[in-house]
């Protein structure tokens, strides 16, 4: 009698075990399965956050947070501003249907970007039908001044091709003219509550942009700074312009022309 309650409670305890371990295996499943979509989510979301701010500023985000106020930290950097501006794009939407010049601007940006992409910069911003980017902003780069104008030479070659494209298609060409300096500045997520974009922010942007202005004068499409052309591997082929007085500048500005390079070296890798 006695073997036969202890062996019924044995068979019990048993029954009990095996409940509470199917609840707990069904409770880890669960919360694989809850972990596994989390982690889908979030890999999504980095994704989208990447169309507004570069991949290396979400993952500094996410992984160091962000201040206790709710803005991210900025951080003072020495980088490379570069400012690219389609020329006579007012013409050329007054003669394209919209729909075709949707598609002509778009070509272009993904040129541009391409070309800053491939050679360690990124996107800042669209500013109408013109491109701010920076190179060493995110992250400490030693060949930055190098990176920018082999980026710009790139664009040259990339806009020459897209123009082949064009008149292919019985379309008008487009020309770009590219300002680049560099320079000490305030680089994070700037903005206001609603919206914010990475940007740096300096003289060196104001002077790239202001280059980019005179391309138009000196009938070239690159120019670069004293400052940056100082920092300049040799092998680059430029050209000194006659100093131009520009404004929130006490002195003329001499600027150089890109040529081209003497050598097609290939760029260091770091």
């Amino acid at each position: 009698m006695m073997w036969t309650f202890a062996a019924g409670a044995a068979f019990v305890v048993i029954g009990v075990l095996a409940v509470a371990l199917y609840r707990q295996w069904r409770r880890s499943g669960s919360l694989q399965g809850q972990l596994l979509a989390a982690a889908a989510d979030l890999e999504h979301l980095q994704r989208a956050c990447a169309r507004l701010a570069p991949a290396g500023v979400v993952q500094n985000l996410i992984a160091d947070g962000i201040q206790p106020d709710g803005r991210p930290a900025a951080e003072r950097k020495l980088a490379t501003a570069m400012f690219v501006d389609l020329a006579g794009f007012t013409a050329m939407s007054e003669r394209l249907e919209p729909e075709i010049l949707v598609r002509v601007i778009n070509g272009y940006y993904q040129r541009i970007s391409d070309a800053i992409d491939e050679h360690r910069g990124h996107v800042g911003s669209f500013v109408g039908d013109g491109i701010v980017a920076y190179f060493g902003a995110i992250q400490s780069n030693p060949w930055q001044c190098d990176d920018a104008v082999r980026a710009a030479l790139a664009m040259r070659a990339a806009m020459r091709e897209y123009n082949a494209e064009l008149e292919r298609e019985g379309l008008p060409p487009i020309s770009i003219g590219i300002g680049i300096d560099r320079g000490p500045g305030l680089a994070g997520l700037m903005g206001s509550r609603e919206r914010r974009e990475y940007t740096f922010i300096g003289r060196a942007v104001n002077l790239a942009a202001r280059l980019q202005a005179l391309t138009r004068i000196h009938r070239v499409d690159i120019l670069v700074s004293e400052a940056l052309r100082a920092e300049l591997d040799p092998d680059f082929i430029l050209a000194p312009m006659p100093g131009e007085p520009l404004k929130g500048f006490a002195d003329p500005v001499v600027s150089y022309a890109v040529r081209g390079l003497s050598a097609n070296r290939e760029p260091p890798v770091g």
